[in-house]
């Protein structure tokens, strides 16, 4: 059964389309109360609250490294609330950042933090979200909003050194 799951969510990227709503989630996301375990939060300064409570220690480290980039103008962890409905299941990207460039004002990434982004190491469902989602943001990219998937802040980096 598990095999037939995959190879339907395989399909469905390939042929998906995305189309813009007037949809949009409140920023009481960010604020709702929660039951976070504080052991696990780092202080921060550019992101939109004072703590990240992180998952992981690639977590702790990524909050750091954003933290610490001139670049980095402000960055969210996202709530799990946070969710984007794909054929094959809701997914939940880890973070958004807001970054500048250049002439470019604002460059905004989701980006995953499960260490790795090899196909080996997600399961095919979790793959056929990230590429649904990938196609979703590919299409609503503009000149001054990029997408790209990254896995730790040199990610991020090497993208934007790649854009013209």
């Amino acid at each position: 059964m598990q095999i037939i799951r995959e190879q339907k969510a395989t399909m469905i990227v390939d042929h998906i389309h995305y189309h813009l709503t007037d949809g949009k989630y409140d920023s009481d996301i960010f604020t709702a109360a929660s039951r976070a375990d504080f052991d696990k939060a780092v202080e921060t300064s550019k992101h939109i609250t004072d703590y990240v409570v992180s998952d992981s220690k690639g977590e702790r480290d990524f909050a750091h490294d954003l933290d610490e980039a001139k670049e980095v103008v402000v960055y969210a962890k996202l709530p799990r609330s946070f969710q984007i409905p794909t054929p094959v299941g809701n997914y939940a990207p880890d973070w958004a950042i807001a970054m500048q460039k250049g002439s470019v004002k604002h460059i905004f990434f989701i980006a995953e933090t499960k260490g790795s982004l090899q196909s080996m190491q997600l399961n095919a469902i979790e793959n056929a979200k990230i590429d649904c989602c990938t196609q979703l943001f590919n299409e609503i990219s503009t000149d001054n909003v990029k997408y790209h998937k990254v896995t730790c802040y040199q990610d991020i980096i090497d993208a934007m050194t790649s854009m013209k």
